[in-house]
């Protein structure tokens, strides 16, 4: 009888996820506070003064969006509690995290693309133009549910002050949303919230978290 052997992606992906103790962690105290609590979601309001980015984007020619999902994800692969997360009943522990944006597809609706945070951005830079490109066309998400996701929603086209994002119970995963950047003689800003998981993290890891995001931004 043949032996059936899971391939090297399998083994990989395997690797990326664990359940773990919650009393092994630093988490245990927030695991048992805030796991059955009816409302775990907590929201975080910033400006930030993205100027740079805006000179990227016309001078490189890179995209606006990619470039703060890229700084997001620079920032919180420096804060090990992003690599958490309640998921169900459990505490899952995760190798690698990545970055969601929402696009909008060739059929007129909006698709959700998982891009794979990495340290470089030119290589960010080609995931996320190669990955929004293929939900476009083909209508259809890309998931990667190996990773701790941080999800993003950009109404770019729209000039609101702040957004809080409704708690399903299923989506527990960091969440960040923006709109359009507002102009000033000397600066250009962008006001974003940040919807945490009280379970994920506290609040003084939050706040680090938008420390980091602007100095990421910034240099």
């Amino acid at each position: 009888m043949p032996t059936c052997f899971p391939s090297s992606l399998q083994i990989l992906n395997l690797q990326k996820m664990k359940e773990v103790n919650p009393k092994e962690t630093t988490r245990a105290y927030a695991f048992e506070m805030w796991m059955k609590a009816p409302l775990p979601m907590v929201t975080f309001f910033k400006t930030l003064d993205v100027s740079h980015l805006v000179r990227l984007n016309h001078k490189k020619k890179l995209k606006f969006n990619m470039l703060m999902c890229w700084c997001i994800g620079r920032a919180a692969s420096q804060i090990k509690e992003f690599y958490l997360l309640p998921v169900g009943k459990k505490l899952i522990q995760y190798d690698t995290i990545a970055v969601n944006t929402i696009v909008a597809n060739k059929a007129g609706e909006v698709s959700s693309c998982d891009i794979p945070f990495s340290k470089d951005l030119a290589t960010f830079n080609k995931d996320y133009l190669r990955l929004t490109r293929w939900v476009s066309e083909n209508c259809r998400n890309h998931d990667l549910p190996q990773s701790m996701v941080i999800g993003t929603s950009a109404l770019a086209q729209y000039d609101i002050d702040g957004a809080v994002g409704m708690f399903s119970g299923i989506f527990n995963n960091p969440f960040i949303i923006w709109s359009k950047y507002r102009k000033s003689l000397f600066k250009t800003t962008l006001t974003i919230s940040f919807q945490f998981h009280h379970t994920q993290m506290d609040g003084m890891h939050a706040a680090k978290f938008l420390d980091l995001l602007q100095k990421e931004i910034k240099f």
